[in-house]
């Protein structure tokens, strides 16, 4: 299935989650190249860290039937994945009882390959609300997106940007995890206040270092709270390490 998607170049090329020589790495490589050139061309660069609120839970099944559809996924593949996801229940059991079953109408199955798959296609069509942007997005199991900053036009069209991202998370039911979605503003000039930005109602928080691709990014892409960050769990398994060692001290 993801060779037909991928041959008929149905998958999004800001894609970079569980694809043939696309990773982390090269996801952010990508995008610290972009981040360098505005800095280097004396620019600001916003960036808004997206994360979905149980992401793979919320996948509604009747939307991802519709997708696959779409996609010209028909006939007796369409049966098999509507028979993979239906008919699924769950129930919670503890040691003095068992909770009584209920239907699973979202999600997919966690712990297969196939349910990345089917969660890559569910989020694949969101870069089609971009196609008159000049906002950049990058996708891997959360959704990043980032712009040039050189005007006051530019951080509203950024702000356009959040808005689409925010109406496409409500029309399919992939709600966002507003308090988890920070902003970091990167530039090498001093600047009394970023702007902010707004999920809805909710203002965006502003921070100076954020968790991207598993490295920590601060706002002038120094590395330093990476750095230390690694040192500082090296020297903790170190100090683990050492203390599985009995030394005896033989005095003469």
């Amino acid at each position: 299935m993801l060779t037909y998607l991928l041959n008929h170049k149905l998958i999004t090329s800001q894609q970079f989650g569980i694809l043939s020589k696309f990773s982390t790495c090269t996801q952010l490589l990508d995008c610290l190249n972009d981040w360098t050139l505005s800095i280097h061309n004396r620019h600001d660069a916003d960036i808004i860290y997206f994360d979905f609120a149980k992401g793979f839970d919320s996948v509604s099944h009747t939307k991802l039937v519709h997708k696959l559809q779409a996609y010209g996924i028909t006939g007796i593949l369409l049966k098999l994945l509507s028979h993979f996801l239906s008919n699924r229940f769950q129930r919670v059991v503890l040691p003095n009882g068992v909770s009584t079953s209920h239907t699973v109408t979202s999600g997919v199955p966690q712990g297969s390959v196939l349910a990345s798959v089917l969660f890559l296609i569910f989020v694949n069509d969101i870069v089609d609300v971009f196609d008159d942007s000049n906002v950049c997005m990058k996708l891997f199991a959360d959704i990043k997106l980032y712009l040039e900053i050189q005007s006051n036009s530019d951080h509203n069209e950024l702000q356009d940007a959040i808005n689409k991202v925010y109406d496409w998370s409500i029309t399919w039911q992939l709600r966002l995890a507003t308090d988890n979605c920070p902003h970091c503003h990167t530039s090498l000039s001093p600047r009394p206040q970023p702007s902010d930005y707004f999920a809805s109602d909710f203002k965006l928080p502003i921070v100076s270092t954020a968790r991207d691709s598993g490295v920590l990014m601060d706002s002038l892409l120094t590395f330093r709270d990476h750095i230390k960050s690694v040192v500082s769990r090296g020297h903790l398994r170190a100090m683990q390490i050492w203390r599985c060692f009995y030394v005896k001290i033989l005095i003469s």
